[in-house]
């Protein structure tokens, strides 16, 4: 009889052995589990601390920014670039008390990075369309531009007619054509002839521009347009003129109708040397290029009201950049919108 019980207590023997392997195993996989988890609450608490950091500094650096603007408009009337708001700010460490409140042995990596460039220094897209009626004269000059990018001149009324047909007006209004039929544009591009336009009721209210990224809203813009010009084009919230102590050759070239695009280049060179003090000495200069001025209908500037804010903050192994919009009436200032990414 014993004998034929040893093989059903060597059985029991090794089920006992199989279910403690597998509740030590059930009792791993649970630990591991919890580690896991504790873990991934641990790591996201610290992108949040790092993400509100990284907020926190790039809000000092737009008070900051606002501050050098206000003592700028203290002391000067003219915006050029050899002030000290257009030089950029390297990347620069920033101080250990940043990052010094998770462990004394983590070494601080924080930097920040960034400038302040002249809005108006662009092309200002809402100068297209103004209270809803078409600017026949910023037309021509958008595609001017577009022309000196390389790009399609057409793609400047198109721009022209989305803006006006966003925005609501009393009945239809009939625009002019920006030039005589059969005219060229620059660049021997026949030039683009306005259209009626109509926004009388709320079936017909496209998307407003607001970014520069809206412009693939247009019909015919694509992303290698939009790329070719981004640098020379801006949304802002009203109409404004150009400022020709900071725009780009590009840019001068498209507002003066008469300047091409080596002149403008020329005329950039020497305002390196010395900035023009006001329109009358830039008109003086164009005068002397053998050019005319340019018409009270596209209306240039020494000074500026509307900054571009651009920083970007690495904090150990995150980053953030920020891009922001600032207004200076006077010794005032005012952040229009900022966007981070």
């Amino acid at each position: 009889m014993m004998r034929r019980r040893l093989p059903f207590a060597r059985k029991q023997r090794g089920v006992a052995v199989v279910t403690a392997l597998l509740l030590t195993t059930l009792a791993i996989t649970i630990v591991a589990s919890l580690f896991w988890q504790q873990q991934v609450q641990v790591r996201s608490i610290e992108n949040q601390r790092l993400q509100l950091q990284k907020q926190w500094i790039l809000r000092g650096a737009l008070d900051w920014t606002r501050l050098i603007l206000r003592e700028d408009a203290r002391h000067s009337t003219v915006d050029h670039l050899g002030e000290p708001w257009a030089v950029p700010l390297a990347e620069t460490r920033l101080d250990e008390y940043v990052e010094k409140g998770s462990n004394d042995s983590d070494a601080s990596d924080a930097a920040l990075s960034g400038g302040i460039t002249d809005a108006q220094a662009r092309f200002n897209l809402t100068n297209l369309c103004p209270n809803g009626k078409i600017e026949p004269n910023e037309v021509k000059a958008f595609a001017k531009l577009l022309t000196n990018a390389r790009q399609n001149p057409e793609l400047a009324l198109q721009t022209a007619n989305l803006m006006a047909s966003a925005q609501p007006r009393l009945g239809a209004v009939a625009q002019q054509p920006l030039q005589s039929p059969g005219s060229a544009a620059p660049g021997g591009t026949p030039a683009p002839t306005a259209t009626t336009t109509a926004t009388g009721s709320s079936e017909n209210q496209p998307l407003t521009l607001l970014t520069v990224d809206d412009l693939l809203a247009v019909p015919g813009f694509t992303p290698e347009a939009l790329a070719a010009i981004r640098d020379f084009v801006i949304v802002l919230p009203r109409p404004t003129p150009m400022n020709v102590n900071t725009a780009p050759a590009e840019v001068l070239s498209a507002r003066i109708d008469t300047l091409s695009l080596s002149d403008a280049a020329a005329l950039v060179a020497a305002r390196e040397r010395a900035w023009f003090k006001d329109t009358g000495d830039f008109n003086s200069r164009l005068t002397a290029m053998g050019k005319t001025s340019p018409t009270a209908a596209l209306p240039i500037s020494v000074s500026t009201n509307y900054f571009l804010v651009l920083g970007n903050v690495r904090l150990n192994r995150a980053g953030m950049l920020m891009q922001a919009l600032i207004e200076r009436n006077g010794l005032s200032t005012k952040v229009v919108w900022i966007r981070q990414s």
